[in-house]
């Protein structure tokens, strides 16, 4: 399957290091099967930084995890789930090591804001339940292990996109 990785420089061999801790599946080299998303991902990372150009980095993720540590959260029913999962890894929480690979949403700008709300303890998870779903789901896939993003991932090219 292809996957795509949004930065501000091209990646030929990633690794889980350079990660930040406090994502939405903890620290791990992050990708996602929509160019698009990943296009507005290496946009944001150019302007945070104030370096780099946008680029997006284009891999080839053999879809065979078997003999992988994987967490999927793929059915609405699992958006529970996966709510206290990122709520846990942005409090540092490290039950993401248990895993090789985690799939699921992505808590972007508008899922934030609602995941947020349950976090804070302004909403119930009900409330909160209720609001994750007018929006449009993105995914990612974090590779958590070193060992698991060498084995499956192979980078194939990279392409620049314009800032907005």
């Amino acid at each position: 399957m292809i996957v795509y990785h949004g930065s501000i420089l091209e990646i030929k061999n990633p690794d889980v290091n350079h990660s930040k801790k406090y994502l939405d599946f903890g620290k791990g080299f992050y990708v996602t099967t929509y160019p698009k998303q990943a296009e507005r991902w290496a946009v944001r990372k150019s302007l945070r930084s104030g370096k780099g150009r946008p680029t997006v980095n284009v891999y080839e993720l053999q879809d065979d995890f078997m003999g992988y540590r994987v967490l999927e959260f793929r059915d609405p029913e699992d958006d529970e789930k996966w709510i206290d999962f990122v709520c846990d890894c942005r409090d540092g929480k490290e039950d993401y090591k248990n895993y090789d690979i985690i799939i699921g949403g992505v808590a972007d700008d508008d899922v934030f804001k609602s995941v947020d709300m349950y976090h804070r303890g302004a909403w119930d998870k009900q409330r909160t339940l209720q609001e994750l779903k007018y929006f449009k789901k993105n995914n990612q896939i974090a590779i958590i292990n070193q060992k698991a993003l060498d084995d499956l991932l192979v980078f194939r090219s990279s392409y620049e996109v314009e800032g907005k």
